[in-house]
């Protein structure tokens, strides 16, 4: 046993950053398509909701609280999208280069990285995981401002929401959050081939795998017995 100490060196941890964004279409048959790099993503904002306490009182004083359901809604910032978008952006294509709006929005997954740092390695002591599904963005405003003498490229912006998915032992849920400080290198670069697919080990060869986003009960198996010990 000792006393706690606060601030030890390694210690001092915190998040920073996004990137590796890749967006999951939702295909036939509810299974999600191959998945699509997203460059120019400059912000994933989570914004949970629910989970309020609903107290109930009797006998003069609080009986019990009864907690609402929660629900993983998020933001997306971005310069630019992938055409792949656009249908969960309630666009269509009706002809060559022409786009018509209000249409229905598809359904889509997600993953993006996030950093983590200390105080001794900076960015590079580790980094998180994220994995959206079953989510819907919503209508959202755009600005289009003049060029001037400081010009800034357009900002656009989305809200969403999400439907969970089945996970075997658990609640369903919407997000998974993977931290590589909690798991074995090995167990983190399968699940990364998984998300962002693999190369041929030869040209022409057949090894080569797509991009694809694996449901909670996939990433559980290939998990189990991973955790850094010590």
């Amino acid at each position: 046993m000792s006393k706690l100490q606060w601030d030890k060196v390694g210690e001092r941890l915190y998040e920073t950053g996004v990137d590796r964004c890749v967006l999951f279409l939702m295909g036939k048959n509810a299974a999600y398509e191959k998945g699509v790099p997203w460059n120019g993503l400059t912000a994933f904002n989570e914004n949970p909701s629910g989970g309020e306490a609903n107290p109930f009182y009797a006998n003069n004083k609080k009986y019990l609280n009864i907690i609402a359901a929660e629900d993983f809604g998020f933001g997306l910032e971005a310069y630019t999208y992938p055409d792949e978008w656009a249908a969960c952006d309630g666009s269509a294509e009706i002809a060559p280069g022409v786009t018509a709006g209000q249409q229905t929005r598809k359904v889509f997954g997600l993953t993006c990285r996030t950093l983590i740092g200390n105080d001794t390695e900076g960015q590079d002591h580790g980094y998180k995981l994220h994995l959206v599904y079953g989510a819907q963005a919503s209508p959202s405003q755009r600005n289009h401002g003049t060029v001037n003498e400081s010009p800034e490229p357009t900002t656009m912006s989305w809200d969403a929401t999400t439907t969970p998915v089945e996970v075997p032992g658990f609640k369903p849920t919407a997000h998974l959050v993977i931290d590589s400080t909690k798991t074995s290198a090995e167990k983190m670069a399968a699940l990364e081939e998984i998300l962002y697919g693999k190369d041929p080990t030869s040209e022409g060869g057949t090894d080569g795998t797509d991009s694809r986003l694996p449901l909670p009960a996939e990433i559980i198996e290939l998990m189990k017995d991973s955790a850094i010990s010590g």
